[in-house]
């Protein structure tokens, strides 16, 4: 996985959300760039565009992050595919929505990725798009972590 556009480190306190964004469930992860590390945190029932906007501004409400993480998904080699447009326009709409920066982050295997932890742990599937919300967050946190003090 590899970030893709927006700006780069978030400042050394910085609150971030992460998204993994499906057309049933959108996975949701909370990380703070000071700690380095992210958590999975909640998943969105994707049922309509109030009722996802309406969750996510509560989310907001009670995290107020410096800056948002959107999984945005790829075919293996890297071309998109038609959930990667879906992503990027969910992205924009959070940007234009709640004025907050938002930056994508290549999100190929981190389902996999997220089932592996959850096998690991014994626990159940259904929590499995917030851990891939969650796998996409620390790929950004791995790559763009707290600048050097």
């Amino acid at each position: 996985m590899s970030v893709a556009g927006g700006p780069g480190a978030a400042h050394a306190e910085a609150t971030l959300l992460a998204f993994d964004y499906g057309e049933k469930r959108i996975g949701v992860a909370l990380g703070n760039v000071l700690a380095g590390s992210a958590r999975a945190l909640t998943v969105i029932q994707n049922r309509s565009r109030d009722y996802r906007f309406e969750a996510v501004a509560a989310l907001l409400r009670e995290w107020q992050p410096d800056l948002l993480v959107v999984g945005l998904p790829a075919h293996p080699d890297g071309t998109p595919h038609a959930m990667t447009q879906q992503a990027k326009r969910f992205g924009n709409q959070l940007n234009g929505r709640f004025n907050l920066p938002v930056v994508w982050v290549d999100e190929r295997y981190s389902s996999v990725d997220a089932e592996a932890r959850l096998r690991e742990r014994g626990e159940r599937a259904e929590h499995v798009d917030a851990e891939a919300a969650c796998v996409i967050l620390q790929q950004y946190l791995d790559e763009h972590g707290a600048p050097a003090s």
